[in-house]
């Protein structure tokens, strides 16, 4: 195949939303029966995006950010909008990554951090675009029961107050995914717990469906 500067993203298919909906998990599915290419934002964000994010400050004269105080003395509405911040600051580092992938087969983004109204301005149809959220319920149960819901990467003086304020956060991430996302025309899945991983993903496909050529 021919690399061209924006082929990859003109054709990628975008899944955002919430925290704790399960999103890579669908991804991961929809990439083994259809032999997609899955380009987890998740995970470079909090790996090669971080280091960036911090060259970024230090050219600027800011600080790294200080993980104990993020969690445990902003309110989960400041949270919520220096998330919103990072995401914005890190979209143009998404569409980086993605023009170095040259693939046969269309690329799967999924990531929390994916907001509906920056995907959109690269998206072009907006049946590339879902956006899962978790129920409130539902988010309560994974912060729960997953492992990886409990760990902050930091010692934090006070964890039990570090996880009320990220439930809250994630709340406030995930009304303002929905809520962008339906003003925008995007389908949104509210994931309550009700249907498995692979009936959600049949829900994603089928919306995907008319512009998935695999």
């Amino acid at each position: 195949m021919q690399w061209t500067y924006d082929g990859t993203i003109r054709n990628a298919l975008w899944i955002g939303g919430g925290q704790w909906a399960g999103k890579t998990t669908v991804g991961a599915i929809l990439t083994g029966r259809y032999g997609l290419t899955h380009y987890h934002c998740d995970y470079h964000d909090s790996r090669t995006h971080e280091d960036r994010r911090i060259a970024t400050r230090a050219r600027r004269g800011q600080p790294p950010t200080d993980w104990s105080e993020y969690w445990t003395k902003l309110s989960p509405r400041e949270m919520a909008n220096r998330a919103l911040d990072n995401s914005a600051e890190q979209f143009p580092w998404v569409l980086d990554d993605l023009r170095a992938l040259v693939s046969p087969h269309p690329i799967l983004v999924d990531g929390w951090n994916l907001r509906p109204d920056l995907v959109v301005t690269v998206a072009g149809d907006l049946r590339r675009v879902i956006v899962l959220v978790p129920t409130d319920e539902w988010r309560r149960h994974q912060a729960a029961t997953l492992p990886r819901a409990a760990a902050f990467g930091a010692d934090l003086p006070d964890p039990a107050r570090a996880q009320r304020n990220r439930l809250e956060r994630d709340r406030i991430l995930a009304a303002d995914a929905a809520q962008r996302a339906r003003a925008l025309g995007i389908r949104v899945i509210e994931v309550n717990g009700a249907q498995d991983a692979e009936s959600i993903a049949d829900e994603v496909a089928a919306h995907f469906s008319a512009v998935m050529t695999v």
